[in-house]
């Protein structure tokens, strides 16, 4: 009798812990990648701009691609012109309507409206050119974060991380001594940013204070096997992080917890995005297929 109910007990025990993993899938497990444009040139930064289009770079075909779901044009590209999209990288979309890009190819912000017309926002501090812009987000009040990589080398920490401030027009420093440091993006709350420092294989976390200032550097986690790319985040906290070289994409509670692992068509995942009229379709850049895919999620993303 013992013995009965000490199987039955461990089988009640399965049963709840195959519920709670099946609660806790942020992506079902029937949910397949789809393959919604391709002939990319290693696509990055994808920026959906709340209503209709998905922008994305294309680092190593100069080109800016708009896709609104089932065709895609260019909206820049490099020309003879004295200012043109060389190797853009990180996008993302102002509430001003416009577009921010790290431009590595001569290492400078651009702003880029819709129209294509191009201009710099940025391209250096205390004299100096920036090294190779690569990833940027927005805060709430229009204040670009951007990582600014150099060496690829988890012992040489040259890296850094720029705050341009919109009131001031002013670049100001705010953390430095990285290894590469890649993906970035903003907790909800505002207060917490998140970077991959991709040489280290691990996702760090700063506090931000109220002057705008980055402060407590933490390791948010470990993501060995691969690099940590590109970084988005949904309503709840999560964070969704394309693991370059790990053919995987995770996702990660604000405690530091993987909460899901799904593995990615290919083994090069750039970066992702939220879109779609409810903000769950996510968007995936893939470098070594040179495609875009979406999946479903059953979290909104993060709506800043």
């Amino acid at each position: 009798m013992n013995c009965f109910f000490r199987v039955l007990f461990g089988f009640i025990i399965v049963i709840i812990l195959q519920i709670n993993f099946a609660q806790a899938q942020i992506i079902d497990e029937n949910e397949k990648w789809i393959k919604v444009l391709d002939n990319l040139n290693f696509p990055e930064g994808p920026a959906w701009d709340g209503k209709e289009y998905l922008y994305l770079s294309n680092c190593y075909g100069s080109w800016i691609t708009r896709f609104d779901g089932n065709k895609f044009d260019t909206l820049a590209a490099k020309t003879n012109d004295s200012l043109s999209i060389e190797k853009t990288n990180g996008l993302a979309i102002g509430k001003d309507g416009y577009i921010y890009a790290c431009e590595y190819g001569y290492g400078a912000i651009l702003k880029i409206a819709l129209n294509g017309k191009l201009e710099i926002l940025c391209s250096g501090f205390a004299g100096e050119k920036f090294n190779r812009p690569n990833d940027l987000v927005i805060d709430n009040d229009g204040n670009i974060y951007f990582t600014d990589p150099k060496s690829y080398d988890p012992k040489i920490p040259d890296g850094r991380i720029f705050r341009f401030d919109i009131k001031e027009n002013e670049v100001k420093l705010v953390a430095e001594e990285l290894c590469f440091p890649n993906g970035i993006n903003i907790a909800p709350s505002g207060k917490r940013i998140y970077v991959s420092e991709s040489a280290k294989n691990r996702i760090i976390s700063y506090d931000i204070n109220n002057a705008g200032m980055l402060i407590n550097k933490k390791t948010f986690i470990y993501l060995p096997g691969g690099d940590p790319d590109g970084i988005d985040i949904d309503e709840n906290g999560n964070l969704y992080v394309a693991h370059f070289g790990g053919k995987s994409l995770y996702i990660i509670s604000p405690e530091g917890r993987i909460i899901q692992k799904i593995e990615t068509p290919g083994k090069k995942p750039s970066n992702i995005e939220f879109g779609g009229s409810d903000r769950r379709t996510l968007f995936l850049t893939e470098d070594e297929t040179n495609a875009l895919y979406i999946i479903k999620t059953k979290i909104s993303g993060f709506k800043r």
